[in-house]
């Protein structure tokens, strides 16, 4: 018997050091390219800022790390509130959210719209939202750009119409770059509700109208917790992007309206001073890991209180 036991043991142990074998490709893929790259990002930010950029390797400082929420005052050599940053992370949160918020919106009637259309149809639909991925980022950002300029459709056709008198300064502002990012990212929030509705069995829909109930309570208690997790996916694949965006702001902002990806990278160029630039980065991902926890642990207290 104990001899049956050591060859079961010994086989469990090979078959374990066999799998961990065939993990480790992957494992070494995510370590270099994923925890490598954030290590020396936190290295950085505890680094002393070299004399012409970079960092002065073996001087430890938290310079990098005070800088963030506070500065030096040039006159008197006072700290105070770094005030540009702190809008600047402001504005990145807030127009993360608003634009996850948008994009909600506007993506779910037509994720649902397309899931309701005959099977044959569906595909021709997916394809019009899948198109805009065809072309370059910065080339679709610029499009938005010529649309909204003082030349542009929109103002023409607002002068056309009598609704202002001259071009409205629609580019460079906050409201632009909104524009942009929910544009931008309107097809990762269709796709993912998409793939849930799809899923989902319309037969439900029609119980709850035989059983009278409104187009609105079919929706809030049949429709939205059956996409639930398509939801939940578009909101986190709109929401990480956004709140890190660099192209969009940087070309519909103007360099005025500055967003956490632009504040990053002037650190690392222009601004020589890596070790603000690292922590600035540590900050963006605490902060998204902190939005990440938020919203998960939300949706699952939602989901224990309906099924409680």
């Amino acid at each position: 018997m104990s001899s049956i036991t050591e060859m079961a043991a010994t086989r469990r142990t090979a078959e374990s050091r066999r799998r961990w074998l065939l993990k480790a490709p992957a494992l070494a893929t995510i370590v270099i390219a994923s925890v490598g790259p954030l290590a020396v990002m936190l290295v950085y930010s505890v680094m002393a800022k070299g004399a012409f950029g970079g960092v002065a390797l073996g001087h430890f400082s938290l310079d990098g790390w005070t800088n963030v929420f506070v500065e030096r005052d040039p006159f008197d050599d006072t700290l105070v509130l770094a005030d540009a940053n702190l809008i600047i992370f402001w504005r990145s949160i807030k127009l993360a959210l608003v634009a996850t918020l948008a994009t909600l919106l506007i993506g779910f009637p037509t994720a649902y719209y397309i899931a309701t259309r005959p099977e044959q149809v569906r595909s021709q639909w997916m394809l019009l939202i899948t198109i805009p991925f065809w072309t370059n980022l910065l080339i679709r950002t610029f499009a938005i750009m010529g649309l909204l300029s003082n030349q542009g459709p929109v103002n023409n056709i607002l002068i056309w119409a009598g609704l202002i008198d001259k071009p409205m300064q629609m580019l460079f502002t906050d409201g632009a770059v909104l524009l942009g990012l929910v544009y931008v990212y309107l097809p990762l929030m269709v796709l993912p509700i998409y793939a849930s509705l799809e899923r989902m069995d319309f037969n439900l829909v029609e119980a709850g109208y035989d059983l009278y109930a409104t187009r609105s309570k079919v929706l809030w208690h049949i429709v939205i917790p059956s996409c639930k997790p398509g939801l939940i996916a578009g909101s986190i694949l709109v929401f990480i992007p956004a709140i890190g965006a660099y192209v969009t702001p940087r070309v519909l902002g103007g360099g005025k309206n500055m967003m956490m990806g632009n504040l990053i990278e002037l650190q690392f160029g222009q601004g020589r001073n890596w070790p603000l630039g690292a922590a600035l980065s540590i900050c963006l991902l605490v902060i998204v890991t902190v939005a990440l926890i938020i919203y998960i642990r939300g949706s699952s207290g939602k989901e224990n209180a309906h099924g409680g």
